[in-house]
């Protein structure tokens, strides 16, 4: 059960846009501030969408071994909702930006501003839970496992799936200079590559979900 949920989560923590606003942040003019902030929003969402899916899965009975049948068709669902997403990142070709034109949008806006109480709206925004996230949930929700591995299951997916935000600014805090250049010079690229990277993720997690709820009807 863990290491199916903990699989799951290092795929909901491959996120290019959380990666490049940590950097964004930690460029800022008051870089740890601010990181914290991103980070307790990111966290504080995390773990309230956790404690909701769970209770949720767990109310409606699917952690029973009567239900094995819904249980692996929402995990195949899943599957499929996180394959067909990722076939749209891969074939999209987004517009290049203008750089005489400011970022349009919410988001955008709120990152061009960096902030406490504006990091801290934007972990919350960020990191909304992907299917891939409440994946790893259903895994643990689902579990015949005891309370204590449950919540231990269940905060280490929280860990893992805020990763590149407390991982960053750990290196920064270890190493603010070393780490800011590392990360200016990774953002080109991540720029440049950030939705191939999210379109494998979705499809790996896509084709894994879709495997196991499969295999899991046919038992």
């Amino acid at each position: 059960m863990i290491l199916q949920a903990v699989g799951l989560a290092v795929l909901a923590a491959l996120s290019p846009t959380a990666l490049l606003i940590a950097a964004v942040y930690l460029g800022s003019a008051r870089p740890r501030l601010t990181g914290l902030f991103y980070l307790a929003g990111a966290v504080i969402m995390t773990v309230i969408m956790a404690i909701v899916v769970l209770l949720v899965l767990r109310a409606v009975g699917l952690n029973h071994p009567h239900e094995r049948a819904p249980r692996y068709g929402l995990r195949l669902g899943l599957g499929v909702i996180a394959f067909i997403a990722g076939l749209v990142v891969a074939v999209r070709k987004p517009k290049p930006p203008d750089p005489n034109k400011p970022a349009a949008g919410f988001m955008s806006k709120l990152v061009a501003s960096p902030g406490p109480a504006s990091a801290f709206v934007v972990g919350v925004l960020v990191f909304t839970p992907g299917v891939t996230f409440v994946a790893a949930m259903q895994v643990i929700a689902t579990a015949q496992a005891s309370i204590e591995a449950i919540v231990t299951a269940a905060l280490l997916v929280v860990i893992i799936n805020v990763m590149l935000v407390w991982l960053p600014i750990v290196l920064y805090l270890v190493a603010p200079d070393a780490t800011s250049r590392r990360l200016t010079a990774f953002n080109a690229w991540l720029r440049s590559h950030g939705p191939l990277l999210l379109a494998v993720g979705l499809l790996a997690a896509g084709a894994i979900l879709i495997v196991n709820g499969a295999l899991g009807l046919a038992r």
